[in-house]
C-alpha cells in the first residue's frame, strides 16, 4: 500500500521547510527556523495535569431519546423520541497521574458533554452512586489524603485511613471502593452516576427531583484484586486500550439512561435527606423512568485536541434542568470553572471540543482561542445597539426553597451497603480482605480505629476485618529466595575482566 504525504512540511509561520534544513550538522543551527520552531515548541507543549482524574481516555458519540419524559423535564434534548444529541465522553481514574495504572483500586470517572441546542449539558459521573464527603470544605484534605505522601512521595494508606476514621461520613463510599466495585473490568463495563439529586421542571413549571443513572448495556463486570494485578503487570493502559479497540472494531459501547424520580411532596415526607450525596435513596420512596441510550461510536483522531483539552463543569446546565441544590454542588459550580481556567485559560469554552453549538456573550479577549471575538458587537450590557439580549423562560417554577444540612454522621447507609447491596458472603469476605490489604502497613493504633469504625457501622464487618488482619499478621514472612548468581568459568572471567580494563583505559583517554 502506497501512502502519499499529506503535503509540504512547514514551520509554524507557514514557511516551507527545505530538505537541507532537516539536518543541523555542519550548518548554523540558529539560522535554521525549523530547528528553532521544534525546540521552542517542545518546551511548551505540555499543559498542567489535572489535580484529580489526570489519566483518562474518551470518545465521541450520541444520546438518543427512547422514552417520553416530557411529563417531568422540559429540556430540549429530551423532548422527542428518536432525537439524537452529539456528545463527547472522557473516562478517567481519579488518583493516578498521567501514565499511571488504569487498574488501581480507586474511583473511576465518566464525564459527559452533550451538545444541545440550548447549550452544553455536562454530567460528571462516578462508577458508584455515592460520594466520600458532603461538605465541600473537605475536598482539598480528602484529595491530599488519597494522593502521595509529601515526604516519601509514595501513596500512603496511613493518610487515607486517617482521614476516613476522622470523617466517618466517608465510610459508605470507601466500602464501595474496597468491594468488588472498586476495580471494574474496563470503562465499558461499569455504571456511571452524577451523584447529586437534580431539580428539574416540565413545561407547566412543575418541579421534580431526579437522580440520573447511566446503566451499562455491556453488563457490570468487576475484577478481583489478583486478576487486576496480573493484568496491570502487562498493560497499565488496559481500560483505555479496551475502549479504543471496542470502538475500532465497531462494538460500540452503550449505556441506558434512567431517572429515579421524587415529587415535591415525596421530598418533604421521606425520613432521610434525599439531597445527601453520601447515601442511596431508600427503596419504595421513588419511581424510575427510562430516558434513552448513550452510544460511543467514534474514537478521536487526536487525543490531545479532543480529550486532554476537554473541560467539563457540572455547572453547565440547560433550561429545564437547573441542577442540584446541595451545598457541595454549589461549591462545585465555582471550583470547576476555576480549575479549567488554570489548566486551559479563560477561553477554554472556545476550544473546539468544548464549544457550544451557539454562543453570544460580552466576554472578550484573553489568551486564544478567540474565534471571531464577537467582532464589532457591543462589549457591554445593557445597550441600545446590536448586543445579545436575555430571554424569558415561561416554564421556570415560581417556588423557591432552601436545603438545610446536618453535620451528624449516619452510618446506616454503610450498613445497608454491607448487608443489602453486597448480596453474598463471598462479596463481604472479599471486601474484608481488600480492607486488610490496606491495613497491614499502618500502625496498630490506626488499625484499632478502623476496626472500631467498621464495627460501629456493622459488627460483622468489624469482626471479619479483625479476624483476617490477625491471621495475616501471624503468618511468617515468605522465605527469602537465594539470589541467582551467574557462575562464570574462570577463563571466561579473566577474558571479561581484561576487556573491562581495556574499556576503562579507553574511557580515561577519551575524558582526558
Amino acid at each position: 500500500m502506497i501512502v502519499k504525504p499529506i503535503g509540504i512540511l512547514t514551520v509554524s509561520s507557514g514557511e516551507f521547510v527545505e530538505i537541507r534544513k532537516t539536518n543541523s550538522f555542519n550548518s548554523d543551527q540558529f539560522l535554521n527556523q525549523y530547528h528553532t520552531d521544534l525546540i521552542s515548541h517542545t518546551n511548551d507543549e505540555r499543559i498542567p495535569e489535572r489535580f484529580v482524574h489526570a489519566k483518562g481516555g474518551g470518545a465521541f458519540g450520541y444520546f438518543e431519546v427512547t422514552h417520553d419524559v416530557t411529563k417531568y423535564v422540559s429540556a430540549e434534548l429530551f423532548d422527542t423520541i428518536g432525537k439524537k444529541t452529539p456528545l463527547v465522553v472522557r473516562f478517567s481514574t481519579v488518583v493516578q497521574n498521567l501514565g499511571g495504572n488504569d487498574l488501581a483500586r480507586e474511583v473511576k470517572g465518566m464525564a459527559i458533554k452533550l451538545y444541545t441546542q440550548e447549550g452544553n449539558l455536562d454530567f460528571l459521573c462516578l462508577n458508584y452512586p455515592v460520594f466520600f464527603y458532603r461538605d465541600p470544605l473537605f475536598f482539598t484534605s480528602f484529595s491530599h489524603s488519597f494522593k502521595r505522601n509529601p515526604k516519601t512521595f509514595l501513596l500512603d494508606f496511613t493518610m487515607s485511613w486517617d482521614f476516613v476514621t476522622k470523617r466517618p461520613d466517608a465510610l459508605h463510599s470507601y466500602l464501595w471502593l474496597l468491594s468488588d466495585y472498586g476495580i471494574p473490568n474496563g470503562y465499558r463495563k461499569m455504571d456511571a452516576f452524577p451523584i447529586h439529586t437534580y431539580r428539574v421542571y416540565n413545561k407547566h413549571g412543575d418541579t421534580y427531583f431526579v437522580r440520573f443513572n447511566f446503566r451499562t448495556e455491556q453488563g457490570v463486570e468487576n475484577l478481583p484484586s489478583d486478576v487486576a494485578a496480573e493484568i496491570s503487570s502487562r498493560d497499565l493502559d488496559y481500560f483505555n486500550r479496551d475502549l479504543f479497540n471496542a470502538i475500532e472494531n465497531k462494538t460500540y459501547p452503550s449505556w441506558r439512561l434512567d431517572m429515579d424520580i421524587m415529587t415535591f411532596e415525596d421530598v418533604k415526607n421521606v425520613d432521610y435527606n434525599p439531597f445527601d450525596v453520601g447515601r442511596l435513596w431508600k427503596e419504595g420512596t421513588y419511581f424510575t423512568e427510562t430516558v434513552g441510550r448513550l452510544v460511543l461510536d467514534r474514537n478521536p483522531d487526536n487525543y490531545f485536541r479532543a480529550i486532554e483539552q476537554s473541560a467539563f463543569n457540572p455547572a453547565n446546565l440547560v433550561p429545564g434542568i437547573p441542577g442540584p441544590m446541595d451545598t457541595m454542588f454549589r461549591s462545585r459550580r465555582q471550583s470547576y470553572r476555576d480549575a479549567q481556567i488554570y489548566r486551559l485559560g479563560v477561553n477554554h469554552n472556545r476550544i473546539k471540543v468544548n464549544q457550544p453549538l451557539y454562543y453570544k456573550g460580552y466576554n472578550r479577549d484573553g489568551v486564544s482561542p478567540l474565534k471571531d471575538n464577537m467582532k464589532d458587537a457591543p462589549t457591554y450590557y445593557p445597550n441600545r445597539f446590536s448586543g445579545p439580549v436575555p430571554y424569558v423562560d415561561p416554564n421556570m417554577p415560581k417556588e423557591k426553597f432552601k436545603i438545610y444540612e446536618t453535620t451528624a454522621v449516619d452510618l446506616e447507609p454503610a450498613a445497608n451497603f454491607y448487608n443489602n447491596i453486597l448480596k453474598t458472603d463471598d462479596q463481604r469476605e472479599r471486601l474484608a480482605n481488600n480492607s486488610v490489604a490496606r491495613l497491614i502497613t499502618v500502625s496498630p493504633e490506626l488499625q484499632r480505629r478502623v476496626i472500631r469504625l467498621f464495627s460501629l457501622a456493622e459488627p460483622d464487618l468489624g469482626r471479619r476485618v479483625e479476624r483476617i488482619l490477625v491471621e495475616t499478621l501471624e503468618q511468617p514472612p515468605p522465605p527469602i529466595q537465594p539470589s541467582r548468581v551467574l557462575k562464570v568459568p574462570p577463563t571466561m572471567y579473566a577474558m571479561y575482566s581484561s576487556k573491562m580494563n581495556d574499556e576503562n583505559q579507553n574511557n580515561q583517554f577519551i575524558h582526558n
